[in-house]
């Protein structure tokens, strides 16, 4: 292989993953884009306003997806049921599709056929830069399949991670404005309401899943249906704790505010003692990085004008 070669393969690799990164915002703009349009419909009904037709979906949210990447869903619609789609959709890839939300029959199918694309497009790679035979080009093909089928995956994973982390950081926020939306005599309905609504730029990823809550609350389902995703799809003990609490809540009513003004300050003892453990374990990684770059310098720098004191008188009396 020449140089030549290889800035193509590299610059190929490159220009799929940006692909890849972009059809994942594609896809998150589109979802956002639809919920909004929903709600807005929603609530319009729920007022007894006069109904007024739905605005048409944006040009980037059709029915086939969003723009550009139709027939991407095609091409994954045409496994939808299959083998392929059993061994390339496990359990683990269901619920990362989940927590990022596209766990619905389009970003499944898109899901699914990047990664026969990536599959297909890595194996193309895989056979014009490696000029191989035998076993050799056995192997070279798997590695650029099984490449190109986890890239998508490893992606998501990442995605989902990150949606994690937004989450645990966005959880104290949400006990405190629930706390004070109950403190003003909200009802829990209407407390979601407003976080959905209007404190969704606080919590922007919870808000957005207490939106759909709401959503699919006025659809027809019941209250533990609408926030089952919301306590189950994060894998957060606390967060589903909390989701138990509102229904509780929802059902039975009572006072809220003394209920989760503890689980506020437990949830802080928790997460304080947490740190305190991250740091303690950082300051002794912090010990063995300096006991092997300063201690040289400091050795040096304390022995060094005796050592050459020594090396001097050793020379004289050579001489």
């Amino acid at each position: 292989m020449n140089a030549s070669t290889l800035w193509t393969a590299a610059l190929l690799v490159l220009a799929a993953g940006l692909a890849l990164f972009g059809i994942a915002g594609l896809l998150l703009s589109g979802r956002q884009q639809r919920t909004a349009a929903t709600l807005q419909s929603a609530l319009r009904s729920r007022d007894g306003s006069a109904p007024t037709p739905a605005p048409p979906p944006p040009a980037a949210a059709t029915e086939s997806g969003p723009r550009g990447l139709g027939w991407l869903a095609a091409l994954g619609e045409r496994f939808n049921g299959g083998r392929i789609e059993a061994a390339l959709l496990a359990p683990e890839d269901r619920l990362l599709l989940d927590q990022a939300g596209w766990n619905t029959r389009i970003g499944t199918a898109i899901f699914l056929g990047l990664r026969l694309l990536l599959a297909a497009l890595c194996l193309v790679l895989a056979l014009l830069l490696f000029d191989t035979s035998g076993i050799q080009r056995l192997f070279v093909m798997l590695a650029a399949l099984a490449f190109g089928v986890l890239l998508p995956k490893f992606a998501l994973r990442s995605w989902a991670a990150r949606l994690r982390q937004r989450v645990n950081a966005e959880l104290p926020l949400l006990i405190d404005l629930l706390r004070l939306l109950q403190g003003v005599g909200f009802s829990m309905d209407q407390s979601l309401q407003t976080l959905g609504e209007k404190l969704r730029g606080a919590i922007p990823v919870l808000g957005r899943e207490i939106q759909q809550a709401n959503i699919a609350y006025m659809h027809g389902r019941t209250r533990q249906q609408s926030l089952r995703r919301l306590g189950e799809s994060f894998g957060d003990e606390d967060l589903a704790s909390l989701v138990q609490l509102m229904l509780q809540v929802h059902e039975h009513g009572g006072a809220v505010q003394e209920p989760l003004r503890q689980f506020s300050l437990r949830l802080r003892e928790q997460r304080r003692a947490t740190l305190k453990e991250k740091v303690g374990k950082l300051s002794v990684k912090m010990t063995v990085v300096m006991m092997l770059t300063l201690l040289p310098a400091l050795m040096l720098v304390l022995s060094g004008p005796a050592i050459i004191a020594l090396a001097d008188a050793m020379t004289k009396l050579g001489t």
